[in-house]
């Protein structure tokens, strides 16, 4: 890969606040922002767990009104957001609460696309095809992982094509984060695992990105560090707050990584399986890593020894495909630490479908950052190897 260090880059983030009780926030900063009624988007999981009840609280004692949306289901679909944008209107919101995981943050994104914009939220698919800025959207992260919290980053299921669609404009990126640890001891540990591998993934497709540059290396190979430490304590030890934390970071640090130095062929891929069978994004991230390395590595092995070194290898040998061996094998081995041990065959994905996925993956917009430039014969082998 070619130097890139002298580029000129561009660095985008929110604002945000990090720690214990940051959710009680939301009232507050809903109160700067001048609104009077918010859309409060989240999904039956996190109304269930109650954690909901005491940010609703901070809106009502700051005076401010809100309507409900929780009909948004994991990887959020068009019609999601079509229904959003139409109770939104209905209801007379002027701004946006998401809270959850990625998916709801993601369908509250595309809402505020939709409801400035006035067109079907497919019409924004790609880079930069937002015309109006979104309303005032703040955002409570419930996992550690997508980061769409701080992103600049919508994935939305195209649900007529059962493809995934990649929205990239800074016109979406949120006004605040409130980064809260507490909602966390909660989270069941299928999804701390799926929700960090994600974290790492992003990190790792960022840090080996045609983008990067020294500010999102900094973060990316922190976050590794942090998350690779902390995940599977915060799998094993669900309810330890300072585990919790630790893994917000480094999810955080993934995401103003990633959304500034942007994706690769994992996610490229991950999304065409996402759409085509509905399966959680960070599972499919985490079982294609392996092989997408293998693809990539030849294109920049300095930066994946980087980050080899990062998550703690010692490497046995001066030979560079022994030490691909023993990077792919420490990420195995931190995958099935956090219990993510079956192969994408065991879990429904058929061989048939390989050519209709890889036909969908290389139009996906993060294949345009990816170190080495991929053919459809290529993605096919890199599902072949996963399956």
């Amino acid at each position: 890969m070619a130097d890139i260090r002298h580029e000129l880059r561009k660095f985008v983030a929110p604002e945000f606040i990090i720690g214990e009780d940051a959710r009680l926030l939301a009232g507050r900063y809903a109160k700067n922002y001048s609104v009077s009624h918010v859309m409060v988007v989240t999904d039956d999981h996190m109304l269930k767990t109650g954690w909901i009840s005491s940010i609703l609280e901070s809106l009502t004692v700051e005076g401010i009104r809100y309507t409900i949306f929780s009909d948004v289901l994991p990887n959020p679909r068009d019609y999601e957001v079509m229904k959003g944008a139409d109770l939104y209107r209905k209801s007379g919101c002027d701004a946006l609460v998401a809270i959850g995981g990625g998916s709801p943050i993601d369908c509250a994104k595309g809402i505020g696309i939709v409801v400035n914009n006035h067109s079907h939220i497919l019409d924004y698919e790609g880079v930069d095809n937002i015309p109006v800025s979104s309303p005032p959207l703040i955002c409570i992260p419930t996992t550690a992982g997508s980061a769409a919290d701080v992103s600049q980053f919508a994935v939305i299921n195209d649900s007529r094509k059962k493809v995934k669609i990649t929205i990239i404009s800074k016109k979406i990126v949120p006004d605040i984060s409130l980064i809260d640890p507490v909602p966390l001891t909660t989270l069941p540990k299928e999804l701390t695992a799926h929700t960090g591998m994600d974290a790492i993934v992003h990190s790792i497709e960022a840090y080996v990105s045609n983008a990067s540059s020294p500010v999102t290396d900094i973060h990316a190979l922190e976050s590794i560090r942090i998350m690779s430490t902390y995940l599977p304590l915060a799998y094993q030890n669900p309810e330890n707050l300072h585990y919790r934390y630790q893994t917000l970071l480094g999810s955080l640090l993934a995401g103003l990584a990633f959304s500034n130095a942007s994706l690769g062929i994992v996610h490229a891929m991950a999304h065409s399986l996402g759409g085509e069978y509905d399966l959680p994004h960070g599972e499919c991230n985490a079982l294609l890593l392996e092989s997408a390395i293998e693809f990539n590595f030849s294109a920049c092995p300095e930066r994946y020894l980087s980050i080899g070194r990062t998550l703690g290898v010692e490497y046995q040998s001066l030979d560079t495909e022994q030490c691909k061996r023993e990077l792919i094998q420490a990420l195995t081995k931190l995958r099935e630490s956090v219990g993510i041990v079956q192969r994408f065959r065991q879990i429904g994905v058929s061989r048939d479908s390989i050519p209709e996925l890889a036909r969908n993956a290389i139009h996906d917009p993060c294949l345009a950052t990816n170190p080495r430039e991929p053919d459809i014969r290529d993605i096919e082998q890199i599902y072949a190897r996963a399956l």
